[in-house]
């Protein structure tokens, strides 16, 4: 397989088009080439004139560990060249940073989220170079959680930067198809090109999509390690929202989930009474782990790892917006009291609960918290959002 970037780099033609322009770069840690190079590295080395870049959230090199904090400008110190941040003193790019290239290169891998910050930087790159009359190239990149759709369409009025547009939590898309989608739903008169893979095939086993054993998994944030956590992050995501720890200061991050008052055998059990169907695909392990920093940090947690890896993946069968869901549901009825919802401004989106910026409306939060409700009703009100957006999305597939 052949990711954007190294068609770019093997083929002159198709980079012929930049010659004598000005070139920006969009990337992050990931951003490398087969050889691990990284991207903006390789495209100066390859003879284009690169004049700018640009880091998302976590910043260009991925220095930043946590949630909500921002990366400052600077200048590249091998390259001489501003790096400006899009997680910083604003979100969207400058008219000042937009008068820096002709054409911006986008490289960055994703994690088939919605709730994926990256996705959202897109969506702003675009608009603004719709503004601005900038050419936009996606140099795409699999997407590791492959193609199934999962979870609640984001509703009207709850767009954030988790929450680009109505999609579902579990997209389906790359990066460059998303793009695609982006320009056909607001309207964006823009000049984009996706410079698409290589042998992609996002329904081959064992990667499904991710080429395993031929590529190199390196973090494109900070607390995503492994494809595993990709498989799992629709649903552990929202572990963000809660007072549950998502594994930040373990080794495995957003694959497990608990606090100092779980018992990761009861939560297990009670998911299995509840909704079996919904635990298909993944082995679940009751465990223990001490945060070394963020949420119990020094304390003690029981609780849960899912394990959405071999022998016991089915990509198909594995559910993980509704896994953890149910896990939600499996607590308030084990603990009714339980509290489980966070209260705070989530990536700066004010008067509204954590849980519910995330899933983009509080249709979630208002299942779990229900004592009459049950998993069939979370199907009812989910199936037609799935349903509709892989008819949706259908025009916009390149594999």
């Amino acid at each position: 397989m052949k990711f954007g970037i190294d068609r770019l780099l093997a083929d002159p033609e198709l980079r012929k088009p930049l010659e004598g322009k000005r070139v920006a770069l969009l990337a992050h840690p990931a951003s490398v080439t087969a050889d691990l190079t990284h991207s903006l590295d390789a495209l100066v080395a390859a003879g284009l004139k690169v004049t700018a870049a640009f880091g998302p959230q976590h910043g260009i090199r991925g220095e930043k560990q946590d949630n909500m904090v921002e990366s400052d400008d600077f200048t590249d110190p091998e390259h001489g060249i501003p790096i400006f941040s899009l997680y910083g003193e604003v979100r969207r790019p400058t008219g000042q940073s937009m008068g820096t290239f002709d054409v911006i290169l986008i490289d960055m891998q994703d994690l088939g989220c919605r709730i994926y910050t990256f996705i959202t930087t897109l969506l702003y790159v675009l608009e603004a170079a719709a503004q601005h009359g900038k050419q936009v190239w996606v140099l795409d990149r699999p997407n590791p959680a492959g193609r199934p759709v999962e979870g609640l369409t984001l509703r009207e009025g709850w767009e954030s930067f988790v929450g680009a547009g109505p999609m579902p939590m579990r997209h389906g898309l790359t990066l460059g198809e998303l793009g695609l989608w982006f320009i056909e739903k607001f309207k964006l008169d823009v000049d984009y090109r996706v410079i698409e893979m290589e042998g992609y095939d996002p329904e081959a086993a064992p990667g499904f999509g991710w080429p395993l054993g031929e590529r190199i998994w390196v973090n494109p944030s900070p607390n995503a390690p492994n494809l595993w956590m990709a498989r799992a992050y629709a649903g552990t995501v929202m572990l963000e929202g809660t007072t549950l720890s998502e594994g930040r200061g373990t080794t495995r991050p957003l694959e497990l989930f608990g606090a100092p008052d779980i018992d990761g055998k009861a939560v297990i059990a009670e998911m299995r009474r509840l909704a079996p169907h919904w635990l298909g695909g993944c082995i679940l392990r009751d465990c223990w782990f001490e945060p070394t920093f963020h949420k119990h940090v020094g304390k003690l947690c029981g609780g849960v790892h899912i394990h959405a890896e071999a022998p016991g993946y089915d990509h198909h069968a594995f559910k993980p917006w509704r896994l953890q869901s149910l896990a939600f549901k499996a607590i308030r009825r084990l603990h009714p009291d339980y509290e489980l919802w966070r209260d705070f401004p989530y990536e700066y989106a004010f008067g509204k609960l954590p849980i519910d910026v995330i899933n983009g409306s509080p249709l979630l939060r208002e299942w779990v918290d229900d004592g009459g409700s049950e998993p069939g009703d979370l199907d009812v009100l989910t199936i037609p959002d799935e349903q509709a957006w892989a008819e949706e999305r259908t025009p916009f597939l390149r594999y």
